[in-house]
């Protein structure tokens, strides 16, 4: 068999909405691989590398199901030597005269295929994954010659170009951002719904990554895996959120708490990065739902929207604004080495520890638990960037570059010095406390900031603001920090800092 064009579908394009398949060309190859290069760059969780090679082989399915003609090289097939090399045998092997690729969301990938692209002597060309709400440079257009990328201002305007919630020109409801009326602690009475799974068995997965040496992190269920690997699994999680979580989404989707390891959230972040569904999609099914129902209110919604029209999409741009760059920012010369429990949640901080134990046992923690638990500790101890970049890339289910380490570098450990936040996003352990039940039953006490039962995090604060004052002193949005630190007693102040010092030295033991 002789076919004119291999095409190339990566492990996060899986769209089955896309343009290319509108028609059945027997002259078209598609081809997805399983490769080393993808399962060996982090430290994966299991469940992520599990989740990632059924969505696969169930695309692949799919389309040989609807007619196409698929070449699917799994991770231990003979001579599967990594994208350039199967390209080039399938080129030979079916004499094809094109290849055609999606562009990639990674950098790293996107140049790899694009010096292969060139490299070829056949006609080569790369297609848009059909996506995304914005272009690669539209954020960096909408930004030009500013310092500071403000995302509000952002979501603002995709919110006027797709007609989201707006009264004509203006926002329903008289506000752009109902952020302020989202940030609830969990009612100890409240009834909250188990979140959608589902029974995938994934043991031939699991003995293949085993017997091919791939090194993981994590725990996994064989027998089932629960995270929607098709786009009619994501489709019922998508309907599930709109039913029954919807309604009291954005009041509690700051909320921590130990029993709860999903409350309101969708959970359709690993489906949507993965392009299973489309932003547009899941924004028009919970608006409709909306729509419909006197139990959603505003805020729910517009938070959701936020979520998704705003933060991913503004994360996505800065990605492509600032990369290869942005990789190598570290703002605040952060080099201490990622604390063990990270891996092993051995710790008796209540919060790091739980928060580190789901990651583990589910590869899933909401923004909240990555912003202000492991990531405020991260930044308060000054953990080099690096380290978390790998840590965050490869225990989350819905981890891609692209949306990672700008969260990571930008939003989290400030990094880029204010590019993406006005200021470091960093808190003592009062906010903790308010927006979780994690300071109960602690080890340390969440109220005191000097002795041996201190939390961490409140001596971690104003060691953090002291060490860096150079940098950050000068900041109008954390003044205030200042003007505290400057107006505490000199005894008990280098008390604090003495207690957050002896925290450093000893943060194995934290």
């Amino acid at each position: 068999m002789r076919v004119k064009t291999v095409r190339l579908i990566l492990g996060d394009q899986l769209n089955a909405k896309h343009s290319w398949f509108k028609t059945k060309d027997p002259n078209v190859l598609y081809t997805l691989m399983e490769v080393r290069s993808e399962t060996d760059y982090a430290p994966h969780h299991i469940q992520k590398v599990c989740a990632i090679f059924t969505a696969m082989r169930r695309f692949a399915k799919a389309l040989e199901s609807a007619g196409h003609q698929v070449r699917y090289i799994k991770l231990d097939d003979q001579n599967n030597l990594g994208f350039e090399a199967n390209i080039n045998q399938l080129i030979e092997e079916f004499g094809a005269q094109r290849f055609q690729y999606q562009l990639p969301d990674e950098y790293r990938v996107d140049q790899l295929l694009k010096s292969f692209a060139e490299s070829l002597e056949i006609e080569t060309s790369v297609s848009d994954t059909e996506h995304f709400l914005t272009e690669r440079d539209d954020l960096r257009d909408f930004f030009e010659g500013k310092k500071t990328y403000l995302m509000e201002s952002f979501y603002r305007q995709m919110r006027k170009k797709y007609g989201l919630l707006m009264a004509g020109d203006e926002p329903e409801g008289g506000k752009w951002n109902y952020d302020t009326g989202n940030r609830k602690k969990l009612p100890r009475d409240i009834d909250i719904p188990e979140p959608l799974e589902f029974d995938t068995d994934v043991s031939d997965i699991v003995e293949l990554l085993e017997s091919e040496g791939v090194k993981t992190i994590g725990t996994v269920n064989p027998k089932k895996l629960g995270w929607a690997t098709s786009r009619r699994e994501a489709q019922k999680v998508l309907e599930y959120i709109a039913e029954h979580l919807l309604n009291r989404f954005g009041t509690y989707q700051d909320a921590m708490h130990t029993d709860e390891w999903s409350a309101y959230h969708s959970r359709l972040s690993f489906a949507m990065n993965a392009k299973m569904l489309h932003p547009l999609d899941v924004l028009k099914r919970c608006i409709d739902e909306y729509r419909k129902r006197d139990d959603i209110e505003l805020n729910q919604i517009e938070g959701f929207v936020r979520q998704i029209i705003g933060w991913r999409e503004f994360m996505r741009g800065v990605y492509w604004a600032q990369m290869p760059e942005f990789k190598k920012e570290n703002a605040l010369r952060a080099d201490r080495a990622l604390p063990s429990y990270f891996w092993t949640c051995d710790t008796r901080m209540s919060c790091v520890r739980h928060a580190v134990k789901q990651s583990l046992e589910r590869p899933y923690a909401h923004h909240i638990q990555r912003l202000m638990v492991t990531g405020n500790f991260a930044l308060l101890a000054g953990v080099d960037p690096d380290e978390l970049d790998q840590w965050y890339l490869g225990i989350y289910i819905d981890a891609f570059e692209w949306v990672e380490i700008t969260n990571t570098r930008g939003m989290s450990q400030f990094a880029d010095g204010g590019l993406i936040a006005t200021k470091p996003y960093n808190s003592s352990a009062n906010y903790i406390h308010k927006m979780s039940n994690y300071c109960s039953g602690c080890h340390y006490d969440h109220k005191e900031k000097t002795g041996e039962n201190a939390c961490p995090f409140n001596s971690l604060y104003w060691h953090f603001y002291d060490r860096h004052r150079d940098e950050l002193g000068n900041n109008p949005c954390i003044g205030m920090a200042y003007r505290n630190l400057d107006r505490m007693d000199a005894e008990k102040r280098a008390a604090i800092v003495d207690r957050g010092q002896w925290c450093l030295d000893n943060i194995e033991s934290l």
